[in-house]
């Protein structure tokens, strides 16, 4: 059986210090990828990984290495998509898990937002809601109730 692994894709990732903390009380190892030198934690369950800066660098390295009983935390719907086809867990910085129910649709609503940005000739229409307390709650609660699940199958 594999082991669990979490996998941050962590260019843009708000919840970098929260996943050790929660990662660190079960044990799990925590591998952050990125195209560019950030800090982390030092610690020997946590592992830095710089890829290069070319285009979706960080996903494909991410994506052609996690598997069954890696939880991979990302904001990259597009990533989502390709990690749940290989067998992991997913989950959006904000706790939202990714799963087969709802990456469709997920897909769907970024292609209608993209195709209204680019109609709306320098309107603005809005990006994502800010990041919330809240949002860092539910990271918080779901990141431990996928660690505890992959733990009970595996």
């Amino acid at each position: 059986m594999p082991d669990i692994v979490i996998w941050i894709d962590a260019d843009a990732c708000p919840v970098r210090e929260e996943t050790y903390k929660v990662a660190l009380r079960h044990k799990v190892p925590v591998r952050v990828v990125s195209n560019s030198f950030l800090r982390v934690l030092e610690h020997p369950l946590i592992q830095r990984i710089i890829v290069s800066d070319g285009f979706d660098a960080a996903d494909d390295y991410i994506a052609d290495n996690c598997g069954p009983g890696s939880i991979v935390i990302t904001a990259d719907i597009l990533l989502a998509d390709r990690i749940l086809k290989a067998g992991a867990k997913g989950m959006s910085p904000k706790g939202e898990p990714w799963t087969d129910d709802n990456i469709g649709t997920a897909i769907a609503t970024r292609a209608i937002m993209a195709d209204l940005r680019a109609g709306a000739m320098g309107e603005n229409i809005g990006g994502p809601k800010p990041f919330t307390h809240a949002d860092r709650s539910r990271f918080l609660q779901t990141l431990h109730s996928e660690i505890e699940k992959l733990k009970r199958l595996l």
